[in-house]
C-alpha cells in the first residue's frame, strides 16, 4: 500500500467552525499575486498559418495567429481553433521568432484569456474568447519557406 494512502485510524478531527455569512473580505492564502479579472490559459497546438504583423489604430504592432488543437478518438477527431494576439516590442528576438514560424509549427502558449460579448451582424448576442500571448515556446519548428517545396 502506498505511503500516501495510509492514514492513522484514530486521528482527531479538527473542531467545526460555523461559516460567517457577513464576512466580506476574501483571503487568498495560497498565492501572493494580486487578484486578476483575466484567466490564464495554456495551449499546445499547431499554427493554422504563418503569423501576420499588422499595426493597430494607435500605431502599435500586433502579431495575430491561430492555433489548432485536436481531441477525441482517431476516427472522430475534433479540432478547436484559438485566435491569439501578441503585442511585441518594436524590435527583438521574440518578435522575429514568432514571425518566423511556419504553418504547422507546434508551440506551447501561455496567455491571458478574456470573454467579450457583442452583437452579431444579424442582431444576435454572441461571445468571443480573446487570448493575449504572454509566453511562447516552440516545440517543433516548420520553416515557412519550405511549405511550397513539399
Amino acid at each position: 500500500m502506498s505511503f500516501l494512502l495510509r492514514r492513522p485510524l484514530h486521528l482527531p478531527l479538527p473542531p467545526k467552525t460555523p461559516l460567517s455569512l457577513t464576512h466580506t473580505h476574501t483571503h487568498r492564502p495560497f498565492t501572493t499575486t494580486r487578484p486578476s479579472h483575466l484567466a490564464r490559459i495554456s495551449i499546445i497546438g499547431r499554427l493554422a498559418d504563418t503569423p501576420e504583423l499588422t499595426p493597430t489604430s494607435t500605431g502599435q504592432d500586433v502579431v495575430r495567429y491561430a492555433l489548432g488543437t485536436s481531441h477525441g478518438p482517431r476516427d472522430n477527431k475534433q479540432t478547436s481553433w484559438w485566435k491569439v494576439a501578441f503585442f511585441p516590442p518594436q524590435e527583438g528576438g521574440i518578435r522575429d521568432s514568432v514571425l518566423g514560424l511556419g504553418k504547422g509549427s507546434l508551440v506551447y502558449l501561455e496567455g491571458e484569456a478574456s470573454m467579450s460579448k457583442f452583437t452579431g451582424k444579424d442582431g444576435t448576442p454572441q461571445q468571443s474568447l480573446s487570448i493575449v500571448q504572454r509566453n511562447v515556446e516552440v516545440l517543433d519548428r516548420r520553416d515557412p519557406r519550405a511549405e511550397g517545396q513539399e
